[in-house]
């Protein structure tokens, strides 16, 4: 069934035909609930025809994987203040629900690369306070590692916020479109120190941000990675409680000590301890990305886990609903070798926890 011939998002005309099945209905509250393993894109590839044959091949041959999340910049998505250009999102949900897999996209506000457009140009405008800082990864003031958004300003923000509303009018209700998410919340070291107060307000900010997600994305996932600053983690997992959000992470580091640390009278605990408490009362979805393959533990340290050590801690440890493994073309034999095991296939979530976590008033599974 087609949901819907034609959209209109600002100026911005998408493609006709997102194709699925019948639309969530506007009175339901329920969420849609479709735990297992699923693909990371890397970010180069979302439209690179070579990789993504590659990717949807792989998808059809293998039922453990369930879907696939793309990952976006704000820059790429927002062309003009309130027009968006969503083709790219429109074009693979269609593929995907064609095949009965599911979509998830990442918005992010964070780059790694300092040639990212991250942002909108309209951002760069003196009320918006140029719109991102320049960080360094290990705090040099030489070395710009990329950029992140100055969420502490309210314009910025609002801005954000109407992107997000945007796109929960255009997603909330397709049942193939399994969940959105925020970046780490790791700022980056920042060229120019940030202020005590500019930290506060960006952490209070992203709250915000959430709750209004919430609003926009009554039955979709969103999806907030968390790995550092510790001191904010606490009050950002009990808002995402509150709010009925769910916690990823950027990496699956069985051996790193920050991401593990228990806490103590000194020092407040690590990401990863959130998680197995959390878990069967909102939703957990870590990723593994290139580096969790290379090494057990953050700054190349640790030997490289294997694939097998790597789901065992996201499954056991962590207590994973979703995993999101990035496909990279080195490791993707790898990690299909483990998507066969029987465990994987024997049920829809690959062997991942698949009940309805208890901050949901009812879940959609199809």
């Amino acid at each position: 069934m087609t949901i819907a011939a034609l959209f209109v998002i600002g100026m911005i005309v998408a493609p006709a035909g997102i194709v699925g099945a019948a639309p969530i209905p506007p009175e339901s509250t329920g969420m849609k609930w479709n735990p297992g393993h699923y693909y990371t894109i890397q970010n180069w590839a979302n439209d690179d025809p070579i990789y993504m044959a590659k990717v949807y091949k792989e998808l059809q041959e293998t039922p453990a994987l369930r879907g696939m999340q793309l990952r976006y910049l704000w820059g790429w998505l927002e062309k003009s203040p309130g027009v968006y250009d969503f083709s790219s999102i429109d074009k693979h949900l269609a593929k995907l629900s064609k095949m009965n897999k599911r979509l998830f996209i990442q918005v992010q506000t964070k780059s790694f690369d300092a040639k990212w457009k991250l942002i909108p140009d309209y951002l760069k405008a003196p009320q918006y306070e140029g719109g991102a800082f320049a960080y360094s990864n290990w705090g040099s003031s030489s070395s710009v590692d990329g950029h992140n958004i100055k969420l502490w300003n309210p314009n910025v923000r609002d801005r954000l916020i109407a992107l997000y509303k945007a796109l929960g009018k255009r997603y909330n209700s397709h049942p193939n479109f399994e969940g959105i998410g925020m970046i780490e919340t790791a700022m980056g070291q920042a060229i120019k120190p940030l202020t005590q107060t500019q930290s506060d307000k960006w952490f209070d900010n992203l709250i915000i941000v959430h709750q209004k997600m919430r609003t926009f994305f009554p039955n979709t996932m969103t999806i907030q990675e968390i790995n550092y600053p510790r001191d904010y983690l606490k009050k950002l997992t009990t808002a995402m409680v509150k709010m009925g959000g769910a916690l990823g992470c950027p990496d699956v580091f069985p051996d790193e000590p920050d991401l593990n640390f228990p806490g103590d009278q000194y020092s407040p605990p690590g990401a990863y301890t959130y998680f197995s408490k959390l878990s069967g009362t909102i939703p957990i979805a870590p990723t593994v990305e290139k580096v969790n393959y290379l090494n057990s533990a953050g700054k190349n340290k640790g030997p490289a886990p294997t694939i097998q050590e790597l789901l065992v801690f996201a499954r056991d440890e962590l207590k994973s609903n979703y995993i999101f493994w990035q496909r990279v073309p080195e490791y993707v034999d790898n990690v299909l070798e483990v998507m066969n095991f029987t465990k994987q296939k024997s049920t829809p979530s690959g062997g991942l926890a698949s009940g309805c976590p208890s901050v949901y008033p009812s879940c959609i599974r199809n």
